[in-house]
């Protein structure tokens, strides 16, 4: 690269501020179109077939076990009086939340021009819609008599009855159904060009009609980009408020009990940060593993995982400070319960949630400061998860342990899972994973023309651009 700029005489930059390039040993764009493309029209890898049948296998445990709750009553589940609320409301917003990276990394980082997001940003939208069918399930499931979900809709009846919406539940259906449906949106829209490419490369008619029913006509012309474009923009701008709008809307599921603990107006901005941050987090644990079994290492580069490991940190600083500051609001309040509650999660029976919550989600995070750690991809993987799991128990510790123990001790008790409640969260998992190996079995979980906009290539310009061939779109 240096070399190349003295002949243009382009200043040098010092090597230690030398950015990687986005694209890895300047491949072309014929490559780009080759390697991607080819994870969906390739023999179907072993690995792929080693991670389908145990993901089937667990959505199908889920269809059994939502059956069975739905046959027998909500009464399997672990949840009692005072602990009414419990695995599935922590599920709801746990897979909630790790959706929300799919939708930063879209939308906000369009928007922002971070060109960076283009390697990572289809497998992100993908995430961001299987996560939310997993967490509908939870609530749809929690109301007890799940054929009575239909009154949630504003859909008038008979009896003239609507939906109550002062109720919180129903601030969720509207928010997370908003949000799904422009999450889809947007990453179908996005990936039109990238069916057109799959639709010309296709061997076989069933193929190359499939992909070229959803591509709806693409020609790659000057008008259809520039529609296509537009587009794209105005469903960024939709999706950026609802960013901070859902998971705002979910927190105040809590806000606005009475409750010590939920009743606090921090909840809102703390709840955005933490599914961002758990958020990243899935998409690290994905990613990685991903790049290496698919050959990926040329376009999701360690660039791509120091900055998403170093938005992580960021929002897990956010968090630690939500954390302190929860604590400090509580001793400021002057309410004894406010301070009796926030002493029980760190010294009550339930403590170990308390500890897995800031060891995972204070401490872990801290480790990305060093660039030697980001560099690590077994590392990273390895807190990537811990992440989900400390993401998980902060959900646990707001709903059970601010639960279990409420203002009269005769009706305090302790809250136990039951055996459906560990099948139908394990369920989800298998929901998740089938749908996602299907996704990136049949469809370029890389935005290919996106990443061909970031190669020094693309752009006419740039002087590593003269001589070099672009090997062909397609």
């Amino acid at each position: 690269m240096s070399q190349a700029a003295s002949e243009f005489n382009v200043p040098i930059p010092p090597k230690e501020l030398e950015r990687q390039p986005l694209v890895a040993n300047n491949r072309s764009f014929g490559w780009i179109s080759d390697r991607v493309a080819g994870i969906a029209e390739g023999k179907t890898p072993l690995w792929w077939w080693a991670a389908f049948v145990p993901s089937f296998t667990f959505m199908s445990i889920l269809g059994a076990m939502l059956l069975y709750q739905i046959s027998t009553g909500v009464g399997v589940w672990g949840n009692h009086h005072p602990t009414a609320w419990a695995w599935d409301i922590i599920n709801f917003v746990w897979w909630i939340g790790i959706g929300h990276a799919g939708t930063l990394i879209s939308a906000i980082l369009f928007l922002l021009r971070q060109r960076w997001r283009t390697a990572v940003n289809r497998a992100a939208e993908a995430m961001t819609i299987f996560a939310v069918m997993c967490a509908g399930i939870f609530p749809a499931m929690h109301v007890g008599r799940v054929w009575y979900d239909w009154f949630l809709f504003p859909i008038p009846t008979s009896n003239s009855l609507w939906p109550q919406f002062r109720s919180p539940l129903m601030w969720d259906v509207f928010a997370v159904s908003t949000y799904f449906t422009v999450s889809v949106l947007f990453w179908y829209v996005g990936l039109v060009p990238d069916l057109a490419i799959m639709r010309d490369r296709a061997k076989t008619k069933v193929r190359q009609f499939l992909y070229g029913l959803f591509a709806l006509g693409w020609t790659g012309s000057n008008r259809h980009w520039s529609n296509y474009e537009k587009a794209y923009l105005i469903l960024a701008g939709l999706s950026t408020p609802l960013v901070l709008s859902v998971h705002s809307i979910v927190s105040l599921d809590f806000a606005v009990s009475q409750l010590p603990g939920w009743h606090t107006t921090i909840f809102p901005p703390y709840f955005v940060a933490g599914a961002v941050f758990s958020g990243f987090g899935m998409v690290l644990t994905l990613l990685i593993p991903l790049r290496k079994m698919c050959r990926l290492e040329d376009i999701i580069t360690l660039r791509h995982i120091d900055v998403m490991c170093k938005v992580t940190l960021a929002t897990g600083c956010i968090v630690s400070y939500a954390y302190i500051m929860e604590f400090i609001i509580a001793w400021y309040s002057g309410s004894a319960m406010e301070k009796f509650h926030f002493m029980n999660r760190a010294l009550g029976p339930m403590w170990w949630g308390w500890v897995m919550m800031m060891s995972c989600n204070m401490l872990v995070p801290q480790l990305f400061w060093f660039k030697k750690v980001r560099s690590n991809l077994v590392a990273v993987f390895f807190m990537s998860i811990l992440v989900n799991i400390g993401m998980w128990f902060e959900r646990f510790v707001i709903v059970v342990v601010g639960l279990y123990r409420e203002f009269l001790p005769s009706n305090w008790g302790y809250f136990k899972p039951t055996w459906v409640d560990i099948l139908t969260y394990l369920g989800t998992f298998g929901l998740f994973f089938t749908m996602f190996l299907l996704f990136m079995r049949f469809l370029p979980m890389i935005a290919i023309s996106e990443v061909k906009g970031v190669t020094p290539q693309s752009d006419p310009h740039h002087p590593l651009a003269q001589g070099n061939g672009n090997g062909g779109q397609h």
